[in-house]
C-alpha cells in the first residue's frame, strides 16, 4: 500500500491523434475533480514539451459544457507532440512539475508514451520526488501490449469498414481493380478492419495484405489476376507496412529497382515514407496495369482520415475511452498503485463489455504486438476470429443491401 499524495495533476497528450483521444482526457479530468486529494488539474500544451516549457493550463477552470464539447471533438486538444526525452530533457520535466507542485502525472498515447512516462516515474524516484505517474491507451494502430485493444482502434476501424463498403459499392458500379492503402506499419490491426463489412465472398476486399506477411508481388498480380477473371473487378487492401522477406517496405523495393527518388525519402523518425505521398498505392497500381493488360484500375491512401473522422465515431470506443481516463485518476489516487498503465480486459459471458485495470508500465513500454496468427488467414485475408474480437469495438457495421433484380418477362 503506498501513500496518497496530495498536490497537482498534469495531463498531456502525445503522438498520432484519434477521434476519442479527448474522451479519455475529459475523463481524466471529470475524476480528478471528485478527489480532494488533487488540488488542480493542469494541462500541458503539445505533451512533454509544454511540461518542460512551462507551457501549461488550467484544466480546473473549464466549464461543464465546454468539456463534454471537447469530448466530441476529434485529435488532440491540448496538442500532441512526437519527442523521445533525452536524459536531460527528463530532468526538466521533473524539475518543471516540482515547481507547480504535480504529484500526478498522467500521459495518453501508445507505447513511446508509455516508455516516457516509465522514464519520468524512474527518475522522479531517483531524485526522491513524490508523484504517481500513470499512462492513459489511445492508438488506432490497435497494437499496444497486454490491453485487449486500444481506445482510438475501434471508431478507426468503424470508419475503415464504412469506406470499403462504400468503395466496393463503387467498384461494383464502374468495375475494374481498386486498390486502397491503409495505416499499419508494423501491424494489420486498421487493414483488417476493412472486412468488417461484409457479408459474403463477393463483397470486398476481396484481397487483404498485411505486414503480418510476407509481401510477394507475383503472387499479389496472380491473386489479382484470379479474382478479376472470376469476379470481373478486385478490390484490395493493403497495409502501408508491406514488405518482403528481408523486413524491406515493399515501396522501398519498387523505387530501387525503378530508380525513383522515392527510395531515399525517409520520415522525421528516420523511417521510409510509406504512405503519405500516395506513392505505395499508384507502384500498385502500375504493377497492375503493366502485367495484367487493359483493366481499369485506381488507387487511394486513407491518410490521416482514419484517425480523426468525426462522424464515424464508435459509441463503445468513446465510453471505453472516457472510462479509461477516469480509471487512471481512481488508480492513481487510491494509493494501491506508485504507477501503471491502463489496460482493458473482456468481461466473459453475455454481450460485449470491457474492464479497466492496471498493468506495470514496462510492461505496455517500448514494444508492440502484432496480430496473432488466429486472425490471419493464408497470405490475403482474415479469419471469422478476428471479425469476432473486432466487430464489437465498431459497434457494429450495417451490411449493404442489393436489388432483388427480378427480370422483366416480354412475353
Amino acid at each position: 500500500m503506498t501513500t496518497i499524495l496530495q498536490g497537482a495533476a498534469v495531463i498531456g497528450q502525445s503522438g498520432g491523434p484519434t477521434v476519442v483521444i479527448n474522451q479519455s482526457l475529459v475523463g481524466a479530468i471529470q475524476e480528478a475533480a471528485q478527489h480532494d486529494c488533487i488540488t488542480k488539474m493542469l494541462g500541458a500544451r503539445h505533451g512533454v514539451k509544454g511540461m518542460m516549457d512551462g507551457d501549461l493550463i488550467d484544466l480546473s477552470l473549464e466549464t461543464a459544457d465546454t468539456l463534454e464539447a471537447i469530448a466530441k471533438t476529434p485529435a488532440a486538444s491540448l496538442g500532441s507532440v512526437r519527442m523521445k526525452p533525452t536524459a536531460e530533457d527528463v530532468a526538466k520535466i521533473v524539475e518543471g512539475l516540482r515547481r507547480f507542485d504535480v504529484r500526478y502525472f498522467f500521459y495518453i498515447g501508445g507505447n513511446d508514451t508509455a516508455e516516457t512516462a516509465h522514464i519520468v516515474e524512474q527518475l522522479s524516484v531517483e531524485q526522491g520526488y513524490k508523484m504517481r505517474c500513470f499512462h492513459i491507451p489511445k492508438t488506432i494502430d490497435n497494437d499496444l501490449r497486454v490491453t485487449d485493444h486500444c481506445p482510438g482502434y475501434g471508431s478507426a476501424a468503424r470508419f475503415v469498414a464504412h469506406a470499403f463498403q462504400g468503395d466496393d459499392r463503387d467498384n461494383r458500379s464502374l468495375m475494374g481493380v481498386k486498390i486502397n492503402v491503409v495505416m499499419g506499419r508494423h501491424a494489420g490491426w486498421l487493414t483488417a478492419a476493412s472486412t468488417l463489412g461484409r457479408r459474403n465472398e463477393e463483397d470486398g476486399p476481396h484481397l487483404v495484405y498485411l505486414p503480418e506477411r510476407v509481401f510477394d508481388p507475383e503472387q499479389f498480380l496472380a491473386d489479382v489476376a484470379e479474382v478479376h477473371s472470376r469476379l470481373g473487378r478486385c478490390v484490395v487492401a493493403v497495409s502501408e507496412g508491406i514488405h518482403d522477406a528481408d523486413g524491406k517496405p515493399f515501396l522501398q523495393v519498387y523505387a530501387e529497382q525503378a530508380g525513383s527518388a522515392l527510395a531515399g525519402q525517409a520520415d522525421s523518425h528516420g523511417n521510409v515514407q510509406l504512405s503519405g505521398t500516395g506513392a505505395l498505392g499508384d507502384a500498385l497500381a502500375n504493377l497492375v496495369r503493366e502485367h495484367l493488360g487493359n483493366i481499369r484500375v485506381r488507387a487511394d491512401t486513407f491518410g490521416y482520415l482514419q484517425r480523426s473522422f468525426p462522424a464515424d465515431v464508435s459509441p463503445i470506443d468513446a465510453s471505453e475511452a472516457r472510462e479509461c481516463g477516469r480509471a487512471a485518476v481512481r488508480a492513481a489516487v487510491s494509493g494501491d498503485h506508485a504507477s501503471g498503465s491502463i489496460a482493458l480486459r473482456r468481461v466473459e459471458g453475455g454481450e460485449y463489455r470491457c474492464e479497466p485495470f492496471v498493468t506495470p508500465l514496462h510492461t505496455v513500454a517500448k514494444h508492440t504486438k502484432d496480430m496473432p496468427e488466429e486472425f490471419l488467414l493464408g497470405q490475403n485475408g482474415v479469419s471469422p476470429a478476428f471479425r469476432n474480437y473486432a466487430l464489437p469495438l465498431t459497434s457494429g457495421i450495417q451490411p449493404m443491401a442489393d436489388l432483388e433484380g427480378n427480370p422483366v418477362n416480354s412475353e
